[in-house]
């Protein structure tokens, strides 16, 4: 079992504290504003609100959610964007998902040409096996 000092301490940064505020249509997705705000929970004024947005793909392998950070100072402004985060959020995965599939294709193992068969092939030496990896 380990000793209880190995566990790490962790802190929040009392500097760089936001207050979560979470709109939805219950339909589409989610906006998320970020307020920024001081140790004692008042608005901090010289840093910037936050928003993000929040939405679920539905797809053959199961649910994909998503989240994206949405531009805009007002909710308003953020809401104009949801559509816009929706689909860029939709065309890096798809992205992720194909450098994914093309770093899978490259870890197959190719023989070595002439390499194929069962067994040695006539008057070949001894050796075998070598295996190389791309």
């Amino acid at each position: 079992m380990a000793a209880t000092n190995d566990v790490p301490e962790i802190h929040l940064d009392s500097a760089n504290l936001y207050r979560e505020e979470i709109f939805t249509d219950r339909r589409a997705g989610t906006v998320r504003r970020l307020t920024p705000v001081t140790v004692d929970g008042a608005p901090d004024p010289s840093r910037a609100v936050l928003f993000s947005g929040q939405t679920q793909l539905l797809t053959p392998a199961g649910v994909l959610p998503l989240s994206f950070e949405l531009p805009g100072s007002t909710l308003s402004e953020a809401l104009t964007h949801f559509s816009e985060g929706v689909r860029m959020a939709i065309e890096q995965a798809i992205d992720e998902a194909r450098e994914m599939r093309r770093e899978a294709a490259s870890r197959i193992v190719v023989p070595e040409v002439g390499a194929g068969g069962l067994g040695p092939a006539p008057g070949a030496g001894p050796g075998g096996g070598k295996i190389k990896f791309p």
